[in-house]
Order: C-alpha cells, then sequence, then structure tokens
C-alpha cells in the first residue's frame, strides 16, 4: 500500500475549500474536525487517481429526459451528493457500457466511464440524441476513488464499502491504481474489459447487486429482457473476484471436469475478475496454470 499523507480533509481534497494543515495532536487521534468545518478528517484514507477512466458532460434542457429513455437505471434518484450508476444496453440486455453518473453545475450530468470506451459512448448517445436539445463532450476532467476509513456525500453509487469516489480536475493521491484494483476486486466491481461490450447480459455483470437498475423506471433500451431475468430468477452467472497463480484473459475455469467460468480482463497482481456459474460457487476451481480461489464479495 502506498504511503499515507496527513494534512486536508476530504472537500479540500475535492476543492471545496482549503483546509487548514493537520496539528501533532490532530495526527495522533487520526480524526478529528477542521476549525469552521463541519466534515469529519479521516487521516487514513488512501486516495487513487483511476487514470483508466474517463469524464463525459452531457448538457441542455433535455438531457435527464433523454437519459431516462436509455440507461438502466431511474435518473430521478440522481443528485449531487447522490450519484448514479448505470447501464447502455442492446436490445437483448447485454451490457455495451457501464458508468456512474454525477450530477453537475447548471443542470448537466458527468458520466464517469472507461477512458477506452468513451470516444464509442459518446457516438452511441449522439447516435439516439435526435433533435433533443442535448450537448455531449468529453472533459479533460479525472475520476478518483478514496477508501479506507472514508465518509463522503460522493460515496461510490455501487456500493458503501468501496468508499468515496468523485471528479475533479485534481487532486492530492495517497495511492496508486494498483491499490484501487487490490481493494475493488474482491468487492465484485467489476470495469473496462470485464464487462465488455455486447458480451454479458447487464445482470450478469453485477447490475442489480450493485444498484444499477431500477426495475420500477419507465422503458429502456434492453428492459424487457432485462426486467424478465430478475422477475424470473433466471440470472446464474456473477462477476466475482477470485485468487489465481498466473492467468490469461478469458481462460477456462473449471470444477473437476466442468466448465465452471471464464476469467475477464487483466489480472492485478494475483487477482481477477471471474465470470462463474453460480452453481459453483461453492466448488473448487482450478485455471490453466493452478487452483483458484473466489473472494466472496459483500453482497452475495
Amino acid at each position: 500500500m502506498s504511503p499515507i499523507a496527513f494534512g486536508k480533509c476530504l472537500p479540500a481534497l475535492n476543492g471545496l475549500h482549503d483546509g487548514p494543515q493537520a496539528t501533532p495532536a490532530e495526527m495522533r487521534n487520526q480524526r478529528s474536525l477542521q476549525p469552521g468545518c463541519a466534515c469529519p478528517i479521516y487521516w487514513r484514507m488512501p486516495i487513487a487517481h483511476l487514470s483508466q477512466r474517463a469524464v463525459l458532460r452531457l448538457s441542455g434542457s433535455e438531457v435527464r429526459s433523454f437519459l431516462q429513455g436509455q440507461i438502466t437505471n431511474d435518473i430521478a434518484q440522481l443528485a449531487p451528493d447522490a450519484p448514479l450508476y448505470a447501464g447502455l444496453l442492446t436490445p437483448q440486455g447485454k451490457a455495451l457500457f457501464a458508468f456512474i453518473l454525477f450530477a453537475a453545475a447548471e443542470g448537466a450530468i458527468l458520466l464517469d466511464c472507461d477512458a477506452a470506451q468513451a470516444p464509442a459512448l459518446a457516438r452511441r448517445l449522439a447516435m439516439f440524441r435526435l433533435r433533443r436539445d442535448v450537448a455531449i463532450a468529453q472533459t479533460e476532467l479525472s475520476v478518483f476513488a478514496g477508501w479506507g476509513e472514508t465518509r463522503a456525500e460522493t460515496a461510490d453509487a455501487r456500493l458503501a464499502a468501496a468508499g468515496a469516489r468523485w471528479i475533479a480536475a485534481s487532486a492530492d493521491t495517497t495511492a496508486t491504481l494498483a491499490d484501487w484494483h487490490a481493494h475493488r476486486i474482491p468487492l465484485g466491481l467489476p470495469e473496462g474489459d470485464e464487462i465488455g461490450s455486447d458480451e454479458l447480459l447487464w445482470l450478469e455483470t453485477n447490475g442489480r447487486e450493485l444498484h444499477g437498475v431500477s426495475f420500477s423506471k419507465g422503458c429502456y433500451v434492453g428492459q424487457e429482457n432485462t426486467a424478465r431475468m430478475h422477475h424470473r430468477g433466471k440470472v446464474r452467472k456473477a462477476l466475482v473476484g477470485a485468487r489465481i497463480s498466473g492467468s490469461a484473459a478469458d481462460a477456462i475455469v473449471h470444477a473437476g471436469a466442468r466448465e465452471a467460468g471464464h476469467l475477464r480482463g487483466s489480472p492485478h497482481d494475483g487477482l481477477q475478475m471471474l465470470l462463474i456459474r453460480t452453481e459453483f460457487m461453492e466448488h473448487a476451481l482450478s485455471g490453466e496454470t493452478g487452483p483458484i480461489t473466489i473472494v466472496r464479495p459483500p453482497w452475495i
């Protein structure tokens, strides 16, 4: 784990104010309140710049109604202190893009998405925009995550245990991207090529367990199959973290002689996301290079 820095409260790291430096007594206590600030200081919070993410900005008078008809979640739940996890699907309910939405100034919405997919996501949204008053632009903003002893208004929309997540031009960092992967994979938080595009059904990517779908909102692309799978209990796969010994992307995982799933994405210091058939969750698993152990996320 990277060294932990002291000296600012979370709002200061978000650029909301310049907090005073910590005193030695405050450092010893590890947690205090800054003078004139009602925000708790969490001295031991790793903060990482998520350089594999990009930020799109959507604005215009019809941006919310436009997104409501496209994404899996209910845009009415999006607020400045409540980000929203959602996906954009095929008509069959397969995930094309996964992202986190943040409410921004002047009614704009920021999309925290995989950087490699950002241009394609912008084109996809523009294709369905038609004549609506919606502008789509890529920004130079960055995504940051903080975890450990954290409490923040901009909590990760998917899982409380993930910690805080926010968008800013810059922030002081005390952890690396590798630290972030070591934190998120055991929590069952997939991203990028672990989800892929037009490969997995949204509910197979933990979209339901990670609060990325509404079953009460109006229609969106892919809703019919997604709702049917949920109500009939037909979700048979999940993306979970796994401890591995060596790996190859999409390597087959076995439970004895039976195929139990596939490794997804890239390995990160002995951890990798695994698409597992849920009937094999309790079985002994092995891959091409040795045994594989599931790391059970808190939502199972």
